[in-house]
């Protein structure tokens, strides 16, 4: 379900109407498609209202009076492909932190689109770095289910258009085994039961309000992912932890899976081939931080890639206000051993199709017109965009660490407060 956040500007004399999309034309150096036109050298993408009409070479023809901007490379709009962006602003400050709900009496039916703040600092700081659609996921409080993730744009804007409740996100491995009673078999057991419930929503719950495990409210929440209508992630890192998802997902073929972390995924990656579950891995988890995570390897991405595995690449780790880290982590992985093309994927089109896209993560005759103009390739980290395109529309390019910079870069010595003066 899409919602849109509605705000009476004229009330609040706070913020004014977007500006009406615009006919771009962007020129590149190197123009990477995301599609079977590959690279294109000295090639042109041009937008009008939210579409990509033309990509091509140089010769493409382009209309008259556009607005035009010229960079080093252009690409699709990179997908944050698992975040808590929006969710938090001050991680220790309970006010400000929407990311869980430790206690709450439901688990499943937690709605994270409910606490997102489109003025939460850390969009414009990821929309700067080039990302353009951001995948919220909730944070687990008293139960393994964590509840309804949702995605967004990354305007920032009050009227952010939200899909909402397009995954179930349920935590297993060490985390699931602590909040399901001290066991991954435990963990495991409650998780098919609930399914049970979910299922079984609403007859069980004629006669009684609640099933084995979920009661009325999570079970409707969660009864689209149980009949296999919606998409659940599971975040999960053993290699044995991974066998067992795919062992559920062999036993109920409807269920869609789709796993966050897999830091050991590569021991299994055939398996998951042949079962094609995606994963959204952190591509430099190279270290035991853990006993789920001692076959850790920063060349995870590419033996998944080898494998014909479909991942994105996601700062797993901090994604409330480092999402935009997942760049630097994909050239982290090219550097070991992926190739350049398959990391640019893991950060465009293979979030879109994961999340089901349509029409994101590609330069392309009729895509949404998310695109992002850079000074230099995307994955080195010297390189920054000089323009990103949402829905047709250039985005500001200011966050409040750019307006800190600037206001305190080339400050005049006459102008310091008296704090700054040496005795």
């Amino acid at each position: 379900m899409i919602r849109t956040l509605l705000t009476s500007v004229a009330a609040l004399g706070l913020a004014t109407a977007p500006a009406l999309a615009e006919t771009l034309v962007i020129r590149g150096e190197t123009v990477w498609t995301g599609t079977t036109q590959g690279v294109i050298e000295n090639g042109i993408v041009v937008i009008e209202d939210d579409r990509i009409v033309a990509v091509g070479g140089s010769g493409t023809e382009v209309p008259d009076g556009a607005t035009e901007i010229t960079a080093a490379w252009v690409t699709p709009g990179l997908i944050a492909a698992f975040s808590q962006t929006g969710l938090v602003e001050v991680d220790a400050e309970d006010s400000t932190n929407d990311t869980a709900a430790a206690m709450s009496g439901f688990s499943a039916a937690l709605n994270a689109a409910d606490g997102f703040n489109p003025d939460a600092t850390a969009i414009d700081v990821t929309r700067i770095e080039g990302f353009t659609r951001l995948v919220v996921a909730p944070g687990t409080g008293n139960s393994l289910f964590a509840g309804q993730g949702f995605v967004a744009d990354a305007t920032g804007d009050l009227d952010t258009e939200l899909d909402e409740k397009a995954f179930a996100f349920i935590k297993l491995g060490e985390a699931g085994a602590g909040l399901a009673g001290g066991s991954r078999q435990s963990a495991m057991t409650l998780l098919r039961a609930a399914l049970d419930d979910a299922r079984s929503y609403p007859a069980r719950y004629i006669t009684q309000n609640d099933g084995a495990v979920l009661n009325r409210v999570d079970a409707q929440a969660l009864a689209p992912a149980a009949r296999g209508q919606q998409l659940i992630l599971v975040q999960a890192s053993r290699a044995s932890d991974l066998n067992a998802i795919m062992d559920l997902a062999e036993d109920e073929p409807s269920l869609k899976f789709v796993i966050v972390g897999a830091d050991e995924a590569w021991r299994v990656a055939p398996r998951l081939a042949e079962t094609g579950i995606p994963v959204i891995i952190d591509a430099f988890s190279n270290l035991p931080s853990s006993f789920e995570k001692l076959a850790a390897t920063s060349e995870n991405a590419a033996r998944l890639a080898e494998a014909g595995v479909t991942f994105a690449i996601a700062n797993v780790g901090d994604g409330s206000h480092q999402a935009r880290l997942a760049t630097q982590l994909a050239g982290n992985a090219v550097a070991n051993g992926l190739s350049f093309d398959d990391a640019m994927t893991a950060l465009t089109s293979a979030p879109a199709d994961i999340f089901s896209l349509t029409g994101f993560g590609r330069l392309a005759l009729g895509a949404h017109a998310d695109v992002v103009a850079w000074d230099g390739d995307p994955l080195e980290i010297v390189s920054s965009p000089v323009a990103v395109i949402i829905d047709g529309e250039q985005q500001s390019m200011e966050s409040r660490q750019t307006r800190l910079r600037d206001r305190y870069l080339n400050l005049d010595e006459s102008e310091r407060p008296h704090a700054y003066t040496r005795p």
